[in-house]
């Protein structure tokens, strides 16, 4: 992953010995970390930096988000489907306090970003200034590292401490917050060294080969393993290894919502989604199995349900970089730290070539059973109103896995994560433990810019596009070329199933009212086009991905369609239910 991430472009530094302000200085060090886009929004207290800029624009790309918080999660799409570090800029007070839940939910996704927001001058620190926030101590529990600088000469290096804190290890985001003062400032450039060591901070644990060896023996003593992966694989670079551990050990491999794509969807090993919206057969199996291998993902409550009767009967071997993650949750009775993709190929060549045919079976038993209560239903449904299910499944036949998904957050979240057909790695990008409505506009308007020769779909519900609406101003402004689809159900859907299942049908305040999108995005100089019949669905989604440019497309689905399967609250994952 480090290799990967920290290559650099070849950009001429400035002399050393130069006098510069602040504020190119940091321009100079974005260039030599390889930057070549930034989400941002000015304002007064980073205006020294954007003056800055003005003298970069042939060589940093700047693109004008409508909201600080869109700027952050574009900054999150750019950097997950590149695999390099997203870049922010925000001004201060509510500038800075608008990427809070951006940040959040880079944190908790480990999502590299750096992101730089401009403070008032350092003597006014303190006094409740005009738009002064303090921001290192809002920030702090939601970033890897913060730093505030109040004097240029330190930017250089702690620029470089950012991008390498930001992508190595576990990734996560970063935060700098530079006084107007030091932006301003002209000092001696000595030139930008990236950075490859910390003292004290140590970004992968040491890989202790003795635990990859009890691993590999619990593996090849198994008669029903089960590995189940997450992001960790991806965040790795570790794809291939993960294939080839896979495929010589024979083990059966479900994967969580981050994690989709690591390999892909039609793999004979890949036996589906793991969590509460999961396939049946990995959500049963995992209290069946004898020994559990959990690669890159970190138990989370949704994967898990009751831990109290989570796979109790298994033994538990768990891969992760980050030594917290071990144990944290589920009782671990093998740890293996480090980078997977450096534990992976150690144990592959520990494991013994097996196909366990007959255990493989049973999840396909299981799929059977879910394909008979729930799939051919949502992917090929009878009644005469649409269904997300089978808005996926026709895309998946035009775009035949090769579009990145962007997903917002909700039922057509779980609709499109355990439906989408994905042929790589990073092409399944949504909010995974944070939940944001609203990710995934300004998430595909980034991802766009990270990987402009793919396709890039968006996802989204009537509830979440509204809360991030106006990056549509991104879009005309910056000619990116996205596909937006808005599965409208007029409801706040999961709420709603929520309230339908637990409390008897009392639907509070889910019913929701919404324009008319398609005026909307004619208004930002989007073309679009609203449906509510099946006979239009296809001939209209290809209409949509072969128009040039951006394409917003509304589609009316049924009301109450529930997601299932699901495992109630408070259930253990093999009580999940079809029904």
């Amino acid at each position: 992953m480090e290799t990967a991430q920290q290559e650099v472009l070849t950009v001429k530094e400035p002399a050393p010995g130069i006098e510069l302000t602040g504020s190119a200085a940091l321009l100079e060090g974005l260039l030599i970390e390889g930057v070549d886009t930034i989400f941002g929004y000015p304002g007064g207290a980073i205006m020294p930096i954007y003056d800055a800029l003005y003298d970069y624009m042939d060589k940093l790309k700047h693109i004008l988000v409508r909201h600080e918080q869109g700027g952050i999660h574009a900054g999150q799409g750019y950097a997950r489907s590149s695999g390099k570090v997203g870049v922010v800029f925000a001004t201060s007070g509510p500038g800075a306090t608008n990427l809070v839940t951006g940040l959040a939910d880079a944190q908790i996704d480990s999502t590299p970003l750096v992101c730089i927001t401009g403070q008032v001058f350092a003597h006014l620190l303190g006094t409740d200034a005009f738009q002064e926030i303090d921001v290192i101590n809002v920030t702090s529990p939601v970033t890897k590292w913060n730093y505030q600088i109040t004097d240029a000469t330190e930017i250089p290096e702690v620029l470089a401490k950012a991008f390498y804190i930001a992508r190595s290890g576990r990734p996560g985001p970063v935060l700098i917050d530079i006084t107007k003062n030091a932006q301003l400032q002209k000092f001696n450039f000595e030139g930008y060294t990236p950075c490859r060591h910390i003292r004290s901070y140590r970004p992968k644990p040491i890989v202790r080969k003795e635990y990859v060896e009890q691993a590999a023996e619990l593996i090849n003593e198994a008669k029903k393993p089960f590995v189940l992966w997450g992001q960790g694989v991806i965040l790795g670079s570790a794809e291939k290894e993960f294939k080839a551990f896979i495929e010589k050990s024979g083990i059966p491999s479900a994967w969580t919502i981050l994690g989709a794509g690591a390999v892909p969807t039609g793999h004979p090993l890949n036996v589906g989604m793991l969590g509460m919206h999961g396939n049946y057969g990995p959500n049963v199996l995992t209290n069946e199995c004898d020994v559990l291998i959990a690669i890159g993902m970190r138990f989370d409550d949704r994967v898990t349900g009751r831990l109290d009767k989570y796979a109790k009967q298994a033994k538990v071997i768990h891969l992760d970089i980050d030594p917290a993650e071990i144990d944290k949750n589920v009782q671990t009775t093998v740890p293996v730290w480090g980078d997977c993709k450096e534990t992976l190929p150690l144990l592959t060549d520990l494991v013994q070539e097996k196909q366990h045919t007959e255990w493989l079976a049973k999840f396909r038993d299981f799929e059977k059973q879910e394909i008979d209560a729930v799939i051919r239903e949502e992917l090929f449904p009878s009644s005469e109103e649409m269904t997300m299910g089978e808005v996926i499944q026709t895309l998946n036949e035009l775009t035949n896995g090769e579009a990145i998904i962007v997903s917002d957050v909700g039922q057509h979240q779980m609709v499109a994560c355990r439906y989408a057909k994905l042929n790589h790695s990073r092409s399944n990008i949504t909010s995974g433990g944070l939940g944001t409505m609203g990710f995934a506009l300004p998430a595909a308007i980034g991802a766009k810019f990270g990987s402009p020769e793919r396709t890039v779909v968006a996802i989204i519900g009537d509830g979440g596009i509204q809360m991030t609406i106006q990056e549509l101003g991104t879009i005309m402004q910056s000619g990116i070329d996205i596909k937006i689809i808005v599965l409208n159900n007029q409801f706040l859907g999961m709420v709603r199933q929520w309230q339908e299942l637990f409390n008897d049908r009392r639907y509070s305040f889910v019913d929701i009212t919404s324009p008319d999108f398609v005026k909307v995005a004619e208004g930002y100089g989007i073309h679009g086009k609203s449906i509510a019949k099946r006979e239009y669905l296809e001939d209209t989604l290809k209409t949509m991905l072969d128009h040039e440019g951006s394409y917003f497309l509304e589609i009316m689905v049924t009301k109450e369609n529930n997601v299932f399967p699901m495992v109630p609250q408070g259930c253990s994952v093999s009580e999940i239910r079809l029904k």
